[in-house]
């Protein structure tokens, strides 16, 4: 496996793009989980009774508004994948579990989850994905985490970037930045 994980020079996201191979000499089945905590403000304890989730079913995207924070009013995060949606839950404490940790949550246990989002959850946004690979068979996710000043500035990014070919020209652009401002060094 390989991750490449970026910021696009133009908008506020966040991109993370998992290559898996398949070497094992069989075939394989593969779930991959982007997950991620809503804070929307300060911290989280004063925020996640603000925070409400959506999922769009038509875009595959997960949402996140925190309306009482007064600074950012009708700002909304986002977090999304290249494929639809196929497993997700907003709920933290079921993402988690009861007495569990980050480092084990129980969603990994399980072989879907809940599609639950809405308000008065402990805000989060996972997203699995399933991958069967062939034998020396690649694949590649990519999930993109941002924010936009409205619900539909949010929607036309996740647009812009549905398509590997236009994440990679993003990563392109990112790449030839860095190599000019410090290759003047």
């Amino acid at each position: 496996s390989e991750m490449t994980v970026f910021v696009d020079l133009d908008h506020a996201v966040k991109f993370t793009v998992l290559k898996i191979q398949n070497r094992s000499g069989r075939q394989r089945k593969l779930s991959v989980t982007g997950y991620v905590e809503w804070v929307l403000g300060e911290f989280r304890p004063k925020t996640q009774m603000h925070i409400v989730t959506t999922a769009d079913g038509d875009t595959g995207t997960l949402f996140a508004r925190n309306d009482y924070n007064t600074e950012f009013v009708n700002r909304v995060a986002f977090f999304d994948t290249d494929r639809m949606l196929e497993s997700y839950t907003c709920d933290r404490k079921e993402f988690i579990g009861r007495n569990g940790s980050s480092r084990n949550p129980a969603a990994m246990n399980k072989v879907k989850l809940s599609g639950k989002s809405g308000p008065a959850l402990d805000p989060c946004a996972a997203i699995q994905i399933t991958v069967d690979l062939a034998n020396e068979e690649s694949h590649e996710i990519i999930f993109k985490l941002g924010a936009a000043k409205s619900h539909a500035a949010a929607l036309h990014i996740t647009e812009q970037f549905k398509t590997h070919a236009n994440v990679h020209q993003a990563l392109d652009k990112v790449q030839h930045f860095w190599q000019r401002t410090l290759g003047t060094i």
